[in-house]
């Protein structure tokens, strides 16, 4: 009959674990010898864990007379022992101390629990900017239009839309105008919560209203306003994920820092995503290493006619650059390639902070510059047109 009458998002009820927090509570106590010195101190440690541990039971366990007991003698226990709720816990038994809501603690779980050590977690990073520019997981730097809405991630735990719309009349280069990110449902963590953000509305809360998600203190989801209307941080720690979304301009940048363990768990339905696989063949700009590269400030497009749309020449393009990126690397020349197609000068902030961006999330020094000279070194095909883009700044630079 429950299965007849459940219908849309049903999930299996999760049981109540009230015993188990008992026990392990009971466990960390029965070590601890009252004549000894810090005896109060490591009982509150203790306490403080097992009153975690029903918190996070709270909701599965609302109709438990024996968890309501339970509550009402921690509550007891730390009056008598002038405990607070807020403070370190116990730490000696990894299952006690183990949140389900931290990522950063998975990894140490698992090595307490089967003996061997585990290899620390892998973060991967992923970036769009500017005409858009993608940098997806695997390092891979490729140009695009992707005009509309695609997938930048859709995996088990987060989903990553963005909206490109056309820059400039008779060009195929497109810029992010929306950006809507979704946190799934996880555990008793979070429920879900969406995050929308479009030209000129750029909010510091989630579209119900909340800044945060989860219980308790210490939020297993929350946003963080940087500059107003203009950069916000969403920080989820269940997933072990940061994302940062920017307004620069009339365009929206993203970039994200997420465990290559939950980056990779996807189904086969879920294979079209930018930050994972890179745009299509046919979405690329940067056809086989060759893009219809604009030359002193105009633009040529199918028909053979051209646009002033650019203010900008090579040479002026290349200065105005170099005020905001010392280093000559791919993010220095999409910056070139931006400001001649578009002639925005916000473009350049644009790739400036999308190198910030990469510098704060990247967990890799060595790979947070990426070099047209490489030869491969993660550029994919788009190196080509960059080290094409570098020999036309040298040569007219030469006859200028």
């Amino acid at each position: 009959l429950p299965s007849v009458l459940c219908l849309g998002d049903c999930q299996l009820q999760t049981p109540c674990r009230i015993q188990k927090c008992t026990t392990d509570f009971v466990s960390l106590t029965s070590r601890l010898n009252s004549a000894l010195e810090g005896f109060d101190l490591e009982f509150c440690k203790a306490l403080r864990a097992y009153f975690a541990c029903t918190y996070r039971n709270s909701k599965v366990c609302r109709g438990d007379l024996v968890y309501h007991y339970a509550v009402l003698g921690i509550n007891d226990l730390m009056s008598q022992r002038n405990c607070s709720k807020d403070g370190p816990t116990s730490s000696t038994n990894p299952e006690v101390t183990h949140d389900p809501c931290n990522y950063s603690g998975h990894a140490e779980t698992r090595e307490h629990q089967g003996g061997e050590k585990t290899p620390p977690s892998t973060y991967l990073f992923c970036g769009l900017f500017g005409d858009p520019h993608l940098r997806t997981f695997k390092d891979h730097f490729q140009t695009c239009k992707v005009e509309g809405a695609w997938p930048l991630i859709d995996n088990n735990y987060l989903s990553v839309q963005v909206t490109n719309v056309p820059v400039v009349p008779g060009s195929s280069a497109t810029a992010t105008n929306k950006i809507t990110v979704i946190f799934k449902s996880y555990q008793d963590c979070i429920d879900q919560k969406v995050y929308q953000a479009v030209t000129d509305d750029l909010p510091a809360a989630f579209v119900d209203g909340t800044t945060s998600g989860g219980d308790g203190n210490t939020k297993s989801l929350r946003i963080v306003e940087k500059v107003s209307g203009k950069y916000v941080e969403m920080h989820a720690r269940y997933i072990g994920t940061t994302v940062y979304i920017r307004q620069l301009g009339h365009y929206l940048t993203l970039a994200i820092r997420m465990p290559e363990e939950l980056v990779m768990a996807y189904g086969e339905s879920q294979d079209l995503q930018l930050c994972v696989n890179g745009c299509p063949s046919s979405e690329r700009i940067d056809d086989s290493g060759h893009l219809p590269l604009p030359v002193m400030g105009q633009l040529s497009h199918q028909g053979g006619a051209a646009h002033p749309w650019s203010v900008y020449t090579l040479e002026t393009a290349t200065t105005k650059c170099h005020e905001k990126m010392l280093v000559k690397d791919i993010y220095f020349y999409s910056c070139v390639f931006d400001l001649l197609t578009t002639g925005d000068a916000n473009f350049t902030a644009a790739a400036h902070s999308a190198l910030q961006d990469v510098e704060a999330l990247h967990p890799r020094k060595e790979h947070w510059h990426i070099f047209p000279s490489s030869g491969g070194g993660g550029v994919g095909k788009g190196s080509k047109f960059f080290v094409g883009l570098r020999l036309v700044c040298l040569i007219l630079v030469v006859f200028l």
